[in-house]
């Protein structure tokens, strides 16, 4: 893969990164998500499979990993993979995020009205995840961002914790935000507007961007415009769009991807991503995969011959975005 300058940042980026939300917990919304793990939730096990999945990620070529505070024990398990493997500070882009706390204490089935992670984007919390952050990735860590940013969460307007990001900023660390929710895009706009010593406060935006859901458009091109990285996020919309979504509301559009999948000698989950990395707009769309064999398979994305034939023919498969975060609001944890 080649590598590309992400947004107007001095970091560089690969077509296709490794997230590691599903390797770093026991617990995660992906469908299939306890049969890659194998039902085995061992601390040591776990860091083993995140360690072979980042192994296969780095020999296919992905120099962009990304990772967050409420990943479970995911950024310890990267800072541990970046120290065995000896990996230099500049051959790698690394991403975390700050704003939720992972409280499922290593459980995937919890009792009634307990949270796997709890969201607070306040000054504390973020005073609190930074530095144990740092602690495990050390000067391995490029890019800081809000997690999961919501207009309603109030982040967006709160001085303290904006002006806190400024310094972080300022002492040489990329500043992002994540985002969710129906109101992505308005979110994404949102920050754009915000500035501190004449310069943009944010250097990358995250978001869900996939065949499926698509509100986002609009923002991330303006947000790329701008000079914003643009990292896409869901791919696969959880696993919807792989064979794993047995659904039976869903089957004719699973039909439909597998027949242009077979056309491409592809899989479904290879043509999911390649639809985002060829949007002119994103610099870099994450893989989710928690096993090897569905990290190779996701790499095949780079090998689709994409044309305006075969976009149109998978645009029909955009969901109203209601409906599209309803349905991910229902999936469980596993």
């Amino acid at each position: 893969m080649n590598s590309q300058q992400l947004g107007k940042t001095a970091l560089s980026v690969t077509p296709l990164g490794l997230g590691l939300a599903a390797l770093g917990r026991p617990g995660y919304i992906n469908l299939g998500h306890a049969d890659d793990l194998s039902h085995n939730h061992d601390i040591a096990t776990m860091e083993t499979l995140a360690h072979t999945v980042l192994d296969a990620a780095w020999e296919g070529g992905i120099r962009y990993f990304d990772t967050a505070r409420s990943y479970g024990k995911a950024e310890e398990f990267l800072g541990s993979w970046l120290e065995k493997r000896d990996i230099k500070t500049t051959a790698a882009t690394i991403s975390s995020k700050w704003g939720y706390t992972y409280t499922a204490d290593w459980q995937v089935n919890l009792p009634q009205g307990q949270k796997h992670e709890v969201k607070e984007h306040s000054l504390p919390v973020l005073q609190r995840q930074i530095p144990e952050s740092k602690a495990l990735l050390g000067n391995h860590l490029d890019i800081y961002q809000i997690h999961s940013t919501t207009l309603d969460s109030g982040v967006l307007t709160n001085e303290a914790v904006l002006k806190e990001l400024a310094h972080l900023r300022n002492s040489g660390m990329a500043i992002g935000l994540s985002v969710t929710g129906t109101q992505q895009a308005d979110t994404i706009l949102r920050a754009l507007e915000i500035e501190f010593d004449g310069a943009l406060l944010f250097s990358t935006v995250q978001a869900t961007w996939n065949l499926l859901e698509q509100s986002t458009t609009t923002a991330l091109q303006t947000a790329h415009e701008a000079g914003l990285g643009v990292i896409s996020k869901e791919g696969m919309a959880n696993g919807r769009l792989t064979l794993r979504n047995t659904m039976p509301d869903f089957q004719r559009q699973i039909d439909l991807l597998q027949t242009l999948a077979e056309a491409q000698n592809s899989t479904i989950d290879a043509l999911a991503l390649a639809a985002v990395i060829n949007q002119p707009f994103i610099d870099v769309a994450l893989s989710g995969a928690a096993c090897v064999a569905h990290l190779q398979s996701n790499l095949q994305a780079l090998k689709i011959r994409w044309d305006d034939d075969l976009a149109e023919r998978l645009r029909e498969l955009v969901e109203p975005v209601q409906s599209y975060w309803h349905t991910r609001s229902q999936l469980a944890w596993n």
